[in-house]
């Protein structure tokens, strides 16, 4: 392991688990489940605390909604214990799109390949 991911490890959360939340998941964590992704998810004994290791690049939006309920104590039990009931209309997950070339763009916007005519719009000017 290098120096610099050594630092990495002990100061910055956005690329994994730091040295800190490593201890603590070792010495109190509690493995409930896993996601599809991959990732995993710990509570204490007293179930006081509940917490997700990422796998891969940290973005709560990579957590399926099932886990985020969980998480958020929109429910006790964890989808390991008691799975969800998917219906026929829920849509797949999507991560997060913002800052890239798929994010959403409303009609008339600037970043849209060919925006809407604009004739529509009256700039305000002061009197």
């Amino acid at each position: 392991m290098s120096l610099g991911s050594i630092f990495k490890r002990i100061f910055t959360w956005w690329n994994g688990q730091t040295v800190g939340t490593q201890l603590f998941t070792w010495r109190k964590g509690q493995k409930v489940g896993e996601d599809r992704q991959g990732n995993i998810f710990y509570r204490t004994a007293d179930d006081s605390k509940r917490w997700v290791i990422y796998n891969g690049e940290v973005e709560a939006s990579r957590i399926d909604p099932e886990w985020h309920g969980w998480l958020h104590r929109i429910w006790d039990a964890p989808p390991s214990e008691r799975p969800l009931v998917h219906r026929p209309w829920e849509k797949e997950h999507e991560p997060n799109h913002t800052g890239t070339a798929m994010a959403y763009a409303p009609k008339g916007s600037i970043r849209r390949a060919a925006p809407a005519d604009m004739k529509d719009y009256d700039a305000w000017q002061p009197e």
